[in-house]
């Protein structure tokens, strides 16, 4: 299933794609209609806390809206919408993993593929959506970056969770582009305040659900600054697994219901060029992830 947020009529929504169209269903709106369910999550977070019955829930109130007498009457076009980040807003901060990929690590200058994990987040500030026009930030950095990256949605909180269970903590995937201001990054000497700036994580198109991506280390990512092809790269090639990630993360982190984890991104950022291309206003910048989409952001 492909899991659009959005904003209707002032009102933050989700909802499944409809099957062939441009539009998402107003999964609340049917509920509160038809009453199909004898109770229904009214937000993204409380559905994804329940797994795939929140799912198969969503299934059920869209098979009810297409026998009803009018059943566009709860389709949305996505002419009509404010397109969000699938996870609007997380329960903490964003999980980045560094350097998860080996050619990625030597271009950012490492002699060799890291040995341990390198964790960071990203403010829940940072959030963004597909298609939103994002600032560059000139006036406070001059190395502004792209990654484009896999992002994993997790559903169930735990501790300590061994690799062959860390899938069953996962709801599904999105695109996430980690934004991040190089030379802040250099100067602070730590992650946070560079990969921190407003807009600097938009996610989306869609938040795919898990079954429908049963091998997340099988997908290409391709990144396209003004459809030139900056990254290409496989999941695949991943350091860490998504769930060796899980695995270790939750080691020493409690992960809950709505955090996002961001696997790292394929070597070809802006850093990594001679010179370096770093982004600039007017720019277009292109994240596809295989089975999952395309996300879009303009800069100004």
């Amino acid at each position: 299933m492909k899991i659009v947020s959005y904003r209707y009529e002032g009102k933050i929504c989700f909802g499944p794609k409809v099957k062939k169209e441009e539009a998402v269903w107003d999964v609340l709106a049917i509920q509160e209609t038809l009453q199909v369910l004898p109770a229904f999550p009214q937000t993204i977070i409380e559905g994804i806390a329940n797994g795939m019955d929140f799912v198969e829930q969503m299934r059920k109130l869209a098979d009810a809206a297409l026998k009803s007498e009018e059943p566009n009457q709860f389709k949305r076009a996505f002419s009509s919408i404010e397109w969000l980040s699938p996870i609007p807003r997380t329960p903490k901060n964003i999980f980045g993993v560094g350097r998860n990929y080996a050619e990625h690590a030597k271009e950012m200058g490492s002699e060799a593929a890291p040995e341990h994990l390198m964790i960071f987040t990203k403010s829940p500030t940072t959030i963004a959506a597909d298609e939103e026009t994002l600032p560059v930030h000139a006036d406070v950095t001059s190395s502004y970056d792209y990654e484009g990256e896999l992002a994993v949605v997790i559903s169930k909180k735990g501790d300590n969770i061994p690799k062959k269970l860390a899938y069953d903590h996962v709801f599904g995937y999105t695109i996430a582009n980690d934004l991040t201001a190089r030379d802040l990054q250099k100067k602070h000497q730590q992650f946070f305040l560079g990969k921190s700036l407003k807009g600097s994580c938009p996610m989306g198109p869609y938040l795919v659900t898990k079954d429908e991506l049963p091998n997340p280390q099988n997908l290409t990512v391709v990144t396209k600054v003004n459809d030139e092809v900056r990254q290409n790269g496989r999941t695949d090639d991943m350091i860490f697994p998504v769930e060796e990630l899980i695995a270790q993360i939750s080691a020493l982190v409690t992960i809950e219901p709505g955090d996002v984890i961001l696997t790292g991104t394929p070597s070809g950022v802006g850093k990594g060029f001679n010179p370096p291309k770093f982004l600039a206003a007017g720019d277009t910048v292109k994240v596809s992830v295989e089975g999952i989409g395309t996300l879009v952001n303009r800069f100004k």
